[in-house]
């Protein structure tokens, strides 16, 4: 029979035909034809449309997959983009064949500064170049027959998306952390035990007695999502505030190569610190890679330590400093703060104090000089530099403190090589046990007081390890000859009966900065009155981004650091000044004019797929309790999420630390059942590809060199240099799954992305391979379909022994790759399946009993095709939820065993034997094979090992 696709020929296929190519053999051009047809008709019949509990179809066990969210660029996808796409899509369509209900579903990170710059150069307001990139994805995307519930897809930059991004935003503002519950709760319960009493307020005073602006502030001082003057990387020439990843290492912005100034502003945070703890435990409770949990530990930065009060001559303040090694305290000869530490302006007197050394004071003629010269260069230097700068600077602040342990009068510094970002943004010093400390204290000639014995042989240098303390005693206290844990416990039980400290745990861990001086990105719910911030109800909701005419935030000299942002929304006056009715009567506000960054949309992307068209909440409980809520028949601890998240390693800390701190908000506030946004997570590697330079050192397309006889590379008859690397456009050497699926087809393009490696590994492209997976799909075509009528030649012949047994043991093998993700050996099994009928059924057709399930297997990896053989061998509807084959145990069990037969250490032979022969039988037969005969001559072996179902092993 033929088909509706496989009837008619194409002009290209009648120029095949002309050529000697049979009219219907399965080439590019009619792959393209079958591919558009099935996408049409999945679109058509909503076949991967998921249904939600108590739709028919919920009842099957549910799976939800899940894919890291895009970007939309402008340059759409290349071939390494799909790699996660295409393992997930056929994870999917194995699932669905094999009774459960798939949900998987594709939206997009839109909001971004691309659209913006894009914006500020043309005028074209970025919601236009966002949707037509999008549009540009979404045709990529179908045109590579992924398997969406095209229902579900959803971009952060939808006014309806970003209502409830803003929604959920005023959850967390709305929100304060209860450290005795350790939970967040609403802050009407804080509110609620000021009232009575059960929570003393800050100073003291009855909450009664407090104004309302002072209520304000208190709580404001207690919200998961408050503003705070916090380090900023600061570039006047961009007129906003940039990301450290968007800072070079020479402190200058990535965009325009302008300086970049570290300096306090006003910014929103998100107090993801309360949630610590719980970000670290919680990972046990993940089924996650453990290179990524280690990654999030180390960022969380757990430790535990001692919180340590210095007493400084002439301020009613002490310098706090936390340190891990209390019991070197006795060796801190002096002090360091950061540049940006709130206290240096109080602690620096008018002049130098006595006698200072000129290497303290950087030339200037007073403490203020000193410290205020020394502060802006170091914001001209990128917190990597100062973490990695070898040169150890500073300055003398002109004030002293006093070492509480044994009263010793030591001097503060002010040094780039302290942050702010990290603990108190203060450290006491101790060079004889730090390495940093150490060039330090040699560079401006300061003492150094060794606390831990090194040991003999130890030459001049910090040591950083363990050993007996030493040189730590006063009058009350010794630590002498104590270890490191027994040392830390005394020193700090002293210093908290002395009230000069107390034991604490300390995280790495800052709270998220969370404003951006950007157009294009959510609007803050929040209004402005005359003393503070206020949240907005939510009637007042969706807050939209208004038009306006300049998208670029104010810039400014930039080298003048003293300037303040100006964001872009701030010059829209009309929707900045509002006059709103919150309660009280009509009153004027301004509206924040800060966005927020583009993490927020992807925070919880995973959860409006659930329930997109919901406009009553952002995602209903009976949704999120199905596709995401805790199944405690997995595990009594399984905290929910997504059942499987795929993606690239690179956001392995940030996406994943905000979208769980997120997702633990909601749940203490009650909005979700699940404890954790992602239950399993999988990295999958990367498609790399090989550029080439010219002997300039420039890159040329890679598409145009050509390979020598003599393994060399030329372009344009000139030699050039190959690299390895990622694929990108700066190297020339993108290639578009657009050209890969004119020229093979889509299903030859995800066979060659799926069969090249594992997917976890990162693997090297090369378009001229991508013609193996091709040629096999046409000989599993060939074995179904007459090339020259388009008719199906399957037989109803019974299977031979042979081929029951090849059928039913890639049958199982399948069945154990395709959950575990392993589709590379999946499709070589199908391979040497489909090898095997073509050598056993040569010209003729291969029998029905194993055509079917053959196009069957192959489904999840092409699924185009597989549908047109299915539809040719005689199949009305899609094969979509067709139950997978089964394999059959009896044809599992093999009749015969090999034995590769060792002598002396070397292969020399192998034999065939029965499967079930005993030892005794081996051996006689290995020893009876002519050529281990002739190797003995008629001599008796020494040794005689047989390994049962392996080898065997002679020693002659």
């Amino acid at each position: 029979m033929t088909t509706e696709t496989t009837g008619a020929t194409t002009t290209a296929e009648r120029t095949d035909a002309e050529a000697g190519t049979p009219p219907f053999r399965y080439g590019a051009a009619l792959a393209g034809r079958i591919e558009r047809k099935w996408q049409d008709r999945w679109e058509a019949e909503g076949t991967f449309r998921a249904p939600n509990p108590g739709e028919p179809g919920s009842e099957r066990k549910k799976v939800y997959l899940l894919d890291m969210f895009p970007y939309p660029s402008g340059a759409g996808l290349h071939v390494g983009h799909p790699l996660g796409f295409i393992g997930t899509d056929v994870l999917g369509r194995y699932l669905r064949m094999t009774g459960h209900n798939v949900l998987h579903a594709m939206g997009f990170d839109a909001f971004g500064l691309p659209a913006e710059q894009y914006a500020v150069q043309t005028g074209t307001h970025p919601r236009t170049t966002t949707e037509a990139n999008i549009a540009r994805y979404r045709e990529q995307l179908r045109q590579l027959g992924l398997a969406h519930d095209d229902r579900r897809s959803v971009a952060t930059t939808d006014v309806e998306f970003y209502r409830w991004t803003q929604w959920i935003f005023l959850q967390i503002f709305n929100s304060w952390y209860d450290v005795d519950a350790d939970r967040a709760r609403p802050v009407e319960d804080l509110v609620a035990q000021f009232e009575s009493g059960s929570r003393p307020t800050p100073d003291g005073r009855p909450w009664g007695e407090l104004s309302e602006v002072e209520r304000r502030a208190v709580v404001d001082g207690f919200r998961l999502a408050y503003i705070s003057e916090a380090p900023v990387n600061w570039c006047p020439g961009l007129g906003t505030v940039l990301a450290n990843e968007e800072v070079t290492a020479d402190g200058r912005s990535e965009r325009g190569n302008f300086p970049v100034f570290r300096r306090n502003l006003k910014q929103w945070m998100m107090r993801i610190t309360a949630y610590s703890d719980r970000l670290v435990a919680d990972l046990d409770r993940l089924d996650w890679p453990e290179s990524v949990k280690a990654m999030q530990r180390n960022w969380i930065g757990r430790s535990e330590g001692a919180r340590v009060r210095f007493a400084v001559e002439g301020s009613d303040e002490p310098i706090e400093v936390f340190t891990t090694r209390p019991d070197t305290l006795f060796g801190a000869t002096y002090m360091v703060l950061a540049p940006e530490h709130p206290l240096v302006d109080a602690i620096v007197p008018a002049r130098w104090p006595g006698d200072v050394d000129a290497r303290w004071t950087g030339g200037a003629a007073t403490p203020g000089e000193a410290v205020a010269g020394y502060r802006e260069a170091a914001a001209r230097k990128s917190e990597l530099d100062r973490q990695e700068n070898k040169e150890k600077t500073g300055v003398f602040t002109g004030a002293y403190a006093t070492n509480p342990v044994n009263g010793e009068r030591i001097p503060v510094f002010v040094a780039d090589y302290v942050l702010m970002g990290y603990g108190t943004g203060a450290i006491m010093a101790v060079p004889a046990q730090d390495t940093r400390d150490w060039e330090f204290a040699t560079t401006f000639g300061l003492p150094i007081v060794r606390t831990v014995d090194p040991g003999e042989g130890w030459d001049g240098e910090a040591f950083t390890g363990d050993g007996p303390a030493i040189n730590s005693a006063n009058d009350e206290v010794s630590l002498n000859g104590l270890g490191v844990a027994d040392a830390k416990r005394t020193i700090i039980d002293w210093l908290a009966g002395k009230g000069f400290g107390e034991s604490v745990v300390q995280y790495k861990l800052r709270d998220w900065l969370f404003s951006r001086q950007r157009y294009w990105g959510e609007p803050f719910p929040i209004v402005w009155d005359e003393h503070g911030p206020v949240g907005l109800p939510d009637s007042e909701l969706p807050v939209e981004l208004p038009d306006v005419d300049d998208y670029s935030p104010k810039t400014y000299d930039p080298d003048d650091a003293d300037t303040e942002p100006e964001p872009p929304l701030s010059r829209a006056t009309e929707w900045v000044e509002t006059e709103l009715d919150l309660g009280d009567g009509p009153r004027a506000y301004r509206r924040e004019t800060n966005t927020m960054p583009q993490w927020a949309g992807s925070c919880w992307y995973y959860l409006r797929y659930l329930d997109p068209d919901n406009h009553e909440r952002f995602v209903s409980e009976e949704a999120e309790k199905y596709w995401v809520g805790k199944d405690l028949q997995r595990s009594a601890a399984d905290p929910g999420g997504v059942d499987l998240y795929v993606g690239g390693v690179e956001h392995a800390v940030l996406h994943l630390l905000y979208s769980r701190f997120w997702h633990k908000v909601l749940f203490d506030l009650g909005h979700v059942s699940s404890e954790e946004p992602f239950r399993t997570l999988f990295n999958q590697g990367y498609i790399q590809a090989y550029a080439y330079t010219d002997a300039r050192g420039l890159y040329v397309p890679a598409e145009e060199v050509v390979e020598g006889d003599d393994g060399g590379f030329t372009w344009n008859g000139e030699p050039v240099t190959r690299e390895y690397g990622k694929m990108g456009k700066s190297l020339k050497n993108v290639v578009t799954p657009d050209e890969m699926c004119d020229r093979y087809g889509a299903d030859t393009f995800r066979l060659y992305e799926m069969y090249t490696g594992p997917m976890e590994a990162s693997r090297p492209w090369s378009t001229r391979d991508v013609v193996g997976p091709q040629r096999f799909l046409q000989r599993v075509w060939r074995n179904i379909v007459d090339e020259e009528t388009g008719e199906c030649r399957v037989t109803d012949d019974a299977l031979d022994e042979d081929t029951l047994r090849a059928l039913h043991k890639a049958i199982a093998g399948v069945h154990e790759d395709f959950p575990a993700l392993h589709y590379n050996t999946a499709a070589a099994k199908l391979i040497e399946l489909n090898n095997h009928l073509t050598k056993v059924y040569g010209g003729a057709g291969v029998p029905r009993a194993v055509a079917e399930p053959l196009v069957l297997m192959l489904a999840p990896l092409a699924p185009h095709v597989a549908e047109e053989l299915w539809a040719i061998l005689g199949h009305d509807g899609s094969l979509a939820y067709e139950p997978f084959p089964v394999a059959d145990a009896r044809y599992l069990v093999a009749e015969t065993a090999e034995y590769p037969i060792q002598f002396n250490g070397k292969v020399r032979s192998r034999i065939t034997v029965p499967a079930a022969a005993d030892v005794a039988t081996v051996q006689a037969a290995a020893l009876a094979d002519e050529k281990i005969a002739a190797l003995l001559d008629g001599r008796e072996p020494r040794k005689v090992i047989v390994v049962p179902g392996r080898l065997v092993n002679i020693v002659g």
